[in-house]
């Protein structure tokens, strides 16, 4: 399970540096009357360290194949996540299917206390400071999922009392 870095050009001429992580791979056989035939999956998430965050899934018959397509679905699929400093604004629990994930902000320092796919999904988020644990399902591909519910969810103070119609020098 490797690491890519990849340089992609920005809407505003500048270059934006791509992480992509491979999460898992999942093998399948089936049985044919030669033998085996063997096809793969890959779930593979991808962000810019900087607040946007994407994964994606690609099936293939051959590994390469599949880590290449599931690349190219996790760059096409990604999303903005709020962030305070290094960790997340609070507190927060992620759903997908069986699998829930807990976030919660960490002092300066901490480093990222987390599982391996929540691992994935933060260090790409570009978090470098939290407090994970995964409850539920251990599926890789719910457990991406849901932390990226949990990403979603998570809004800065300047947006909650935006949504209030206050401004930041009210006492809220």
């Amino acid at each position: 399970m490797a690491n890519e870095n990849v340089s992609h050009s920005a809407p505003d001429g500048g270059k934006t540096e791509i992480t992509e992580k491979v999460v898992f791979i999942n093998r399948c056989a089936k049985v044919v009357k030669g033998g085996r035939r063997f096809s793969f999956s890959a779930l593979v998430v991808a962000g810019d360290r900087q607040g946007k965050v994407g994964f994606g899934f690609g099936k293939a018959n051959e590994v390469s194949d599949a880590i290449k397509k599931a690349s190219e679905d996790s760059r096409k699929h990604m999303v903005s996540v709020s962030l305070r400093d290094n960790t997340v604004p609070h507190s927060v629990l992620g759903e997908f299917g069986g699998g829930k994930v807990l976030l919660k902000p960490a002092s300066p320092g901490t480093g990222i206390i987390a599982g391996g796919a929540v691992r994935a999904v933060v260090e790409a988020a570009g978090v470098r400071d939290i407090l994970a644990k995964s409850l539920g399902s251990k599926n890789p591909a719910n457990v991406v999922k849901a932390t990226l519910s949990a990403l979603t969810q998570m809004r800065t103070r300047e947006q909650f009392l935006k949504g209030r119609g206050k401004f930041k020098t009210e006492k809220a």
